[in-house]
């Protein structure tokens, strides 16, 4: 399978993408991204660079789970794919969703049904696979 994060919009606050899975040419998997807007790749205040990363299931002691974790991310560690709904969650991560809603009124789009979002992509992926950020 292969996993793509299109990023559609940074505004500076925040930045907004699309994560589709493919099995072949055929798209089987689709649902929206929140992360943090590019701020150089700085540690808790950035999303992490365009390009290609390993991505392992592992125990997160933040989380007391096991996430998604984004490998060799460069000068990062401990970035993960896990629920949340706003971009004040986020300390570098990438937040799954349904759809992009302002939800709490604050003039952000925010994510809807992440922890069912992140289920749905548990279920469908392997524990080790490949993520391109375009």
């Amino acid at each position: 399978m292969k996993v793509k994060i299109i990023r559609l919009f940074d505004d500076g606050f925040q930045t907004l993408g699309q994560l589709l899975v493919f099995d072949g040419l055929d798209k089987i998997f689709e649902c929206k991204t929140l992360e943090l807007s590019w701020k150089d790749n700085k540690s808790q205040i950035s999303c992490i660079p365009v390009g290609i990363y390993q991505v392992k299931k592992t125990y997160s002691n933040t989380f007391q789970k096991e996430l998604f974790q984004v490998m060799n991310v460069p000068n990062r560690d401990g970035i993960r794919i896990h629920a949340g709904n706003y971009v004040s969650q986020i300390k570098g991560c990438i937040l799954p969703g349904q759809s992009f809603y302002d939800i709490n009124k604050d003039s952000l789009k925010d994510v809807t049904s992440s922890q069912k979002t992140l289920e749905n992509l548990e279920k469908l992926l392997s524990p080790d696979f490949e993520l391109q950020i375009i």
